[in-house]
This record gives structure tokens, sequence and C-alpha cells, in this order.
């Protein structure tokens, strides 16, 4: 009986939003968010926001995944919002985004993150070297 009344209280816990539900909290009263099919209730972080206020409020009530990723927000940031977090979309209303995918966007793990560092400074490397090539070559030559 005890291992079937903790596993109704872990599923209970997560509460389900709909869209619609999200949408009537959208000032600065009541600012809900939803982000990777998560919703978040960021009333208390309206003034804390670096980019003001303003940006959240206009963004409340509505799918803001896109607009918080196009920002490129930090790791830090994303593990701000985890205390924020109220409740998830219902399953027929999430968005079609891998699941693997949207769990680490979330959480702030990107496997393309690491690999994607070394990477930005392979061009600038590369071109150091040829020019660093030219040179001496220019340089021995004349």
């Amino acid at each position: 009986m005890e291992a079937t009344e903790s596993t109704e209280n872990v599923t209970s816990a997560i509460k389900l939003f709909t869209r619609e539900e999200v949408s009537k909290h959208n000032d600065s009263k009541e600012t809900w968010l939803i982000i990777h099919n998560g919703v978040y209730d960021v009333t208390k972080f309206l003034n804390e926001h670096p980019g003001g206020e303003e940006v959240l409020i206009e963004q409340a009530g509505r799918d803001s995944t896109e607009p918080f990723e196009d920002v490129g927000h930090s790791r830090d940031a994303r593990e701000m919002m985890i205390p924020y977090k109220i409740g998830e979309l219902v399953e027929a209303e999430r968005t079609k985004e891998s699941d693997k995918k949207s769990r680490d966007l979330a959480s702030g793990h990107d496997d393309d993150d690491s690999s994607g560092s070394w990477r930005s400074w392979l061009i600038p490397i590369a071109l150091g070297v040829l020019a660093t090539l030219v040179y001496r070559y220019f340089i021995t030559t004349h």
C-alpha cells in the first residue's frame, strides 16, 4: 500500500496546466511563462530580471521558449529558473521537441556546448598558424 501511495504522490506533485490556463496570467500581478513545456511563475522575479521586467511581461502567458533561447541564457540563468517552475503543460499541448534536447535545454546541459566551444577557436587558430607560415615564408625569401 505505501509504495502505491508514494508513487501517486510523486506523479501528483507535478501540476499540469493548459495553454489557456497559462494565458490568463499575463500581467505584472501574475506573470507566467512556458519554456520547454515547463510552466514558470516569474512574478517575484520581475524586479530582479537583468533585462528588465518589461521583457518578461511582454512574454507573459505565452510560450517563451524561442525568445528565451534566442537570448542565449547562461547555465546560471537556467539554474535560477528552477524555483520558479510551478508545473508543466498537459501532454496534449506540449511542443514536439526531442525529449532529450528539451530536457538538456531546460536543465542547462547542452552536449553541443562543450564541443562547440573548442570549435569556435579552431578557425582563429588555423588563421593564426597560416598567417605565421606566410609571414615566415616572405621573411626568409626576401
